[in-house]
């Protein structure tokens, strides 16, 4: 299978750290990758290496063929990017705040109108669309952002952490929407809950000290688990499903 994100060699060093170490591997269209660590393995570094909201020290991302660098633009129009912490405007309701990213994203009248609508439906956000964002709690701010990176219908989704602070059933409700999105597309999914990887991911990576140390089904990894019991004492074991 062609693969939509293709990572090689990448790094980043802050000074004298190094936060990612030759990081290099592929998902296509269908796999869902868990991409697993204890906090400060440089998970979410490489997420923005990967979506291009930061520049690596070395090596090269590229989605659906774009080097998200030398063609960031068209890299971009491609991926749907859940960061951690979603930043949005406060102040917008959320309606108007899904509106304004399709309008950066080049829809307006009907076009505009269905993504939003679309994206609201997705996230199962029909109750609070009138809100502004600040008054939302924790976890429908996160399902905002979630909204966002999948309001243009991307082959390619980066998901940073997509369930924290949902209550158990709106995380079941999120897991859910990946698995029915998955067929049609790549996505990586960030998380340090084991638990998050067996629900929903046909493959997963662990990461440690900015350098992949193990790649394989979650059966797999499962099947190593005292081989890598060092790493997993660093996750999470996992929460209410």
């Amino acid at each position: 299978m062609t693969a939509l994100i293709e990572i090689e060699r990448l790094s980043k060093r802050f000074g004298a750290f190094v936060a990612v170490d030759q990081v290099s591997f592929q998902v296509a269209k269908g796999e869902v990758l868990g991409f697993l660590g204890p906090n400060g393995a440089g998970k979410s570094t490489t997420m923005r290496m990967l979506a291009g909201f930061m520049a690596p020290t070395s090596g090269t991302a590229r989605i659906c063929g774009h080097d998200v660098q030398d063609s960031p633009v068209q890299a971009k129009r491609n991926l749907g990017y859940l960061p951690e912490g979603a930043p949005t405007y406060p102040e917008m309701t959320v309606e108007g705040f899904l509106a304004f990213c399709a309008r950066v994203r080049g829809y307006d009248g009907r076009a505009l109108a269905r993504r939003v609508e679309g994206a609201i439906a997705l996230a199962q956000l029909e109750g609070v669309r009138l809100q502004p964002v600040e008054t939302l709690s924790k976890g429908f701010k996160r399902r905002v952002g979630l909204a966002q990176a999948l309001l243009h219908d991307p082959p390619v989704l980066v998901l940073d952490e997509p369930t924290d602070g949902l209550d158990p059933n709106q995380k079941h409700e999120v897991r859910e929407l990946i698995r029915r999105m998955a067929p049609e597309k790549a996505i990586v999914i960030s998380t340090h809950i084991l638990e998050e990887v067996s629900a929903i991911c046909t493959r997963a990576i662990i990461i440690a000290r900015g350098r992949v140390v193990a790649d394989d089904t979650p059966a797999g990894l499962a099947a190593r688990g005292a081989s890598l019991d060092a790493v997993f004492r660093g996750l999470t074991l996992g929460d209410a499903a």
